[in-house]
This record gives C-alpha cells, sequence and structure tokens, in this order.
C-alpha cells in the first residue's frame, strides 16, 4: 500500500474521533470504589481476610531501602482473580481506560513494610508473596489485618493502577502454589545473576509481566544480591534486560530492505512506527497533549525523546523513562521475529482521550500490535518521517530540535 493511502486512512477525521473519545469517558471507577467498603465487610472476619485469592504482589518503593511489599487480591471478585492480572490480555480485548481503572482499583493491596535484603526479609508474610509472584495462576491467601482499609487510587505513568491498601499483620497460602519448573530453576540457583535468569525465563516462553512478579519479589539473583525490586522499578529494569538480550541476538541479521511505516491507536494514543534500513538504532519520541497531568502546559504539546546507537545504551533514559523501554521491546521482538535489524523510529502521541495513566503496558502492547498489519512502503526514512510528522501538532523545528534521528537525516541531506 502507498504510504499516502495508508496515513490517510488510519488518521482520518482525528478531530471528530477524539470528540467521541472524549465524551465517552466514564467515572464507573468512582462508583465502584464507594462499594468497596460493603463488599470489604462481607469476607471480613474479625481481623482476618479469608476467601482472598491474590493473582500478583506489589512492592512499593516509599521509604527504600525498606519497603511496603503487599499480595494483590479483587474483594468479592475472587473467582475472577485472573481477570485482574495486568497482560497482553487486555489489549486483545480492548480494554479501555475505564476497565483498566476498574480492575486494579478493585486489588486490596494487604501491605507489610520490610527490608529490601531478602536474607533480612524472611517472614512468613514476604515468603507468602514471593510465592505468589512465582505462581502461574492465582493463589488463596489468608491475611490477618492490622487495620481498617485505606481507600485510595493510584496512579503511576509505569505500572498499572493500585486501589486500597491495608496494613498486614500476617499472611499464609491457603494452598499449594502451582510453580513452573523454569521458574523454580531460576529461584533455585542462587549463583545465577538476575539478568541471565530473566533472559532464560524469557527465553521459556514466559512474558515480561510473569517475569515481572518474580523479579519483583526477589526470587532471581545471586543469594548474597537478592533484593526485593519495587514493581515500578521492576518493569522497566525488566524491560531493559529482555531488550538487550534480544538485541545481543539481531546483532548480525541483515538490515530490512525498505523503509515501511506502520500505525496503532490505543487509549488516546497513536504510536508511529519506522524501519529503515541500516544497522541497529533507535529513538521514542513523545508528543504529549496540553493541559493534563503529563503536561500542566496549558496551550504548548510537549515533546520528549531518547535514543540509542548500535552498541545501545547503558545509561537510564530519564525523559521517557519506561516508555522508552516498553516501545523498544516491542520493535526488538519484532525484528527477532523477522531475524532482521533496523532502524528504527517509534512517535507516539498522547492526545487529550488519554486522560488518566494506566501503566507502560499499554505502550508495550501497541508497539508489539502495530505490526500486525503490513504497513506502508515509503521511497526513504525521511520522506517517511515527514509524512508522519505533518500529522502531529507540533512544528517540524521543534520536532527536528528533539529527534537525533530525524536531524541527523536533515543534516545529511543539507550538507549534500
Amino acid at each position: 500500500m502507498r504510504l499516502d493511502d495508508y496515513v490517510d486512512i488510519e488518521v482520518e477525521d482525528d478531530d471528530r474521533r477524539l470528540r467521541r473519545l472524549a465524551q465517552e469517558k466514564s467515572y464507573e471507577v468512582l462508583d465502584y470504589l464507594d462499594g468497596f467498603d460493603d463488599r470489604f465487610e462481607e469476607v471480613r472476619q474479625g481481623d482476618s481476610l479469608f476467601g482472598s485469592t491474590s493473582p500478583s504482589v506489589f512492592v512499593g518503593r516509599s521509604n527504600y531501602p525498606r519497603v511496603p511489599v503487599g499480595v494483590l487480591s479483587p474483594v468479592g471478585e475472587e473467582e475472577d482473580a485472573d481477570d485482574f492480572t495486568t497482560d497482553s490480555d487486555w489489549f486483545d480485548r480492548g480494554m479501555g481506560i475505564e476497565g483498566v481503572l476498574r480492575r486494579r482499583t478493585g486489588l486490596l493491596n494487604s501491605r507489610r513494610e520490610t527490608a529490601v535484603d531478602v536474607a533480612d526479609a524472611t517472614t512468613r508474610f514476604v515468603d507468602a508473596s514471593r510465592e505468589v509472584a512465582m505462581a502461574d495462576e492465582p493463589v488463596d491467601v489468608e491475611v490477618r489485618l492490622r487495620d481498617d482499609p485505606d481507600v485510595d487510587v493510584s496512579l503511576d505513568n509505569v505500572r498499572a493502577p493500585t486501589g486500597p491498601n491495608v496494613t498486614a499483620r500476617d499472611a499464609q497460602l491457603a494452598e499449594n502454589p502451582s510453580v513452573p519448573r523454569a521458574v523454580e530453576k531460576a529461584f533455585g540457583d542462587d549463583d545465577w545473576k538476575a539478568e541471565g535468569a530473566v533472559a532464560y525465563l524469557y527465553d521459556k516462553g514466559f512474558d515480561v509481566y510473569e517475569i515481572d512478579d518474580v523479579f519483583s519479589a526477589g526470587a532471581v539473583g545471586q543469594g548474597e544480591n537478592r533484593r526485593l525490586v519495587p514493581t515500578r522499578w521492576s518493569i522497566t529494569a525488566v524491560d531493559d534486560i529482555v531488550g538487550k538480550h534480544i538485541h545481543d541476538g539481531i546483532r548480525d541479521h541483515p538490515s530490512v530492505d525498505e523503509t515501511r511505516v506502520y500505525v496503532e491507536e490505543y487509549m488516546g494514543n497513536r504510536y508511529w512506527v519506522i524501519l529503515a534500513p541500516g544497522r541497529w538504532e533507535y529513538e521514542l519520541v513523545e508528543v504529549k497533549s496540553p493541559g493534563n497531568v503529563w503536561n500542566p502546559s496549558d496551550d504548548e504539546h510537549y515533546v520528549g525523546s531518547a535514543n540509542e546507537g548500535f552498541e545501545g545504551r547503558s545509561s537510564y533514559v530519564d525523559e521517557t523513562s519506561g516508555a522508552y523501554y516498553a516501545s523498544r521491546l516491542g520493535v526488538l521482538e519484532h525484528l527477532r521475529e523477522e531475524r532482521r535489524q533496523a532502524k528504527a523510529l517509534v512517535v507516539r502521541e498522547a492526545t487529550d482521550a488519554y486522560w488518566a495513566p494506566v501503566g507502560v503496558w499499554q505502550i508495550r502492547e501497541s508497539v508489539r500490535n502495530v505490526f500486525n498489519d503490513e504497513g506502508a512502503t515509503s521511497e526513504t526514512f525521511h520522506k517517511a518521517a515527514r509524512q508522519v510528522l505533518e500529522r502531529l501538532p507540533v512544528s517540524e523545528e521543534r520536532f527536528r530540535r528533539k529527534s537525533a534521528m530525524y536531524s541527523g537525516v536533515q543534516t545529511g541531506l543539507d550538507s549534500f
């Protein structure tokens, strides 16, 4: 398909679409939270929470190196516990912002504070949370509580949202968890560095969502170095480790032989991916609408970027943070499947319709799925980038100042 035709189809009548998306905003999650206390009292018996089924764990980062460690469990909807776990299935089902908020804020975080060093955190509660993290399906847990829940919502641009919190005295499993053999192997080998264990689990078919929990719970790594890792950090670390692992495997692959452009839209975000012939090079440029929590400016779009060359990067990305590693992973997975390497530019436009942060999982899944169609061809990387830029709400000058990949092309053309 010609690039002009492909682009026109994908972004047709954007203003009308954005107005419709904005009108569909729903704040039913607030009503759902209002009913939390009633659901909680139905399953509470004295100071204990019985019948709790936990699909995952959460490690906070406040007071590091002492952190809150919690088991997450849906209250009143235990039979659907697996549906509350963040994974690629949410994208496949086309779940909207409201659906994500309702599920994640319906999870009670029963938590205790502990030291991050695993050797200093060997309590029954921490052990139980680690077994929940390693299990391949939700686990029945009995939790003894210290106080009443704090019914609130915590939103973050990296991890998925979380809901009510309660301080736990103790927790113990009410059943033997089902732990995959590969996870048991990684957990049992305390001579194995965490990076190697993460790459091993990924190659064994575990997605990053499953590995995140294992990594965060301190279940991998060399014995003396095992740590509980805050969930927000764990998500980015696993994306980075897996991305570098895949990058090592494609370094000697041949280049793609033509420039292609792909588009995906989800939750008020639009993603453009350009793959062009050449050695591995990657850049993410983010454009965010004004007047929201990510860009408090009333009238100017935010533009941020980060990039890497053929050798990758060793320093942490600050400006685009977790979005950089999540989108890079999606591109690298595609190139590994195609047994190719390429110059890759990802442009994310976060519109007004993205009215609440749900975590970088939606970025990861959008970029993963952008390659589900054939995209469109372009004669050159520069022409493809110009076509995308014409449909962004920022000037070419601003884009050039932020995009090293685009400005490099421009410099080369001017010199020529």
